[in-house]
């Protein structure tokens, strides 16, 4: 890491990157030691057709031309392929983190030199970097759409359901259960959106349209603070357009 390379540097949770015009480049370049020489620095691909690292620093840099920005408003500063490299860096750096000692033995782990993995000296179990399924399901009624919002939205945002795929689950079983369990509704007919590689934290967004079988609206007040049936023409403020649960909706309304 002697020469010049591109780097995804995280420092307070937030992104360090270049300052000034965000069309001139969003990530910063240097060497190793124009940041400190980070010992646990990530290659995590390729930007422009250089080496990208990445690394979480105590201290931000000196003497080097950037601002500090939130994962979630990169997306709008520099579009998604630098919204999805760096939500990768932020994740592996996570995982490189929380694995540093066995789960099993508790030994001092070390990164493997052949694969993104973190073995233990003693007794060899590895730790990949954890990926957790999701299910995003937007219900359809004739020209209604089921929206919902949690309570930890922005005021006034609704959004498709949503939940975690359980062990054992298949993703029809999971759609069909976080559904039923969020608002009392049954479904069929679950169709494929789209995926999306979601660090909020380490998740895996599976995006599918379905339709209404049966059900009154019945919000689980543990998880939903309101739901509802909105008209295509009429729907209420959504996510922002880094999500595929907007792209998702606006999909159904096209």
């Amino acid at each position: 890491m002697s020469e010049q390379s591109y780097w995804i540097i995280r420092f307070d949770h937030q992104m360090l990157i270049q300052g000034g015009d965000p069309q001139d480049g969003v990530f910063l370049r240097g060497r190793a030691s124009d940041f400190g020489n980070p010992k646990d620095a990530l290659l995590i691909g390729q930007w422009r057709g250089e080496p990208i690292y990445a690394a979480d620093l105590e201290e931000p840099p000196n003497a080097i031309d950037a601002q500090l920005i939130g994962l979630r408003a990169l997306f709008a500063h520099a579009g998604d392929e630098a919204f999805a490299l760096a939500g990768r860096a932020s994740q592996m750096i996570d995982w490189q983190k929380q694995h540093r000692f066995c789960g099993r033995c508790g030994s001092a782990t070390f990164m493997k030199s052949d694969e993104f993995a973190m073995q233990c000296p003693t007794c060899a179990l590895v730790a990949y970097p954890r990926i957790s399924p999701a299910v995003m399901v937007l219900v359809q009624r004739g020209n209604d759409l089921l929206l919902a919002r949690s309570p930890h939205f922005k005021p006034g945002v609704f959004s498709a359901l949503a939940g975690f795929v359980e062990p054992g689950e298949t993703l029809d079983q999971c759609a069909k259960r976080e559904v039923l369990e969020e608002v009392g509704i049954e479904i069929t007919n679950l169709r494929y959106f789209s995926s999306q590689s979601w660090p909020f934290p380490n998740s895996l967004m599976l995006a599918f349209f379905a339709d209404y079988v049966s059900g009154d609206i019945q919000p689980d007040a543990r998880e939903i603070e309101a739901a509802d049936w909105f008209s295509r023409d009429n729907l209420p403020r959504l996510p922002d357009g880094v999500s595929i649960a907007r792209r998702l909706i606006d999909a159904a309304c096209a």
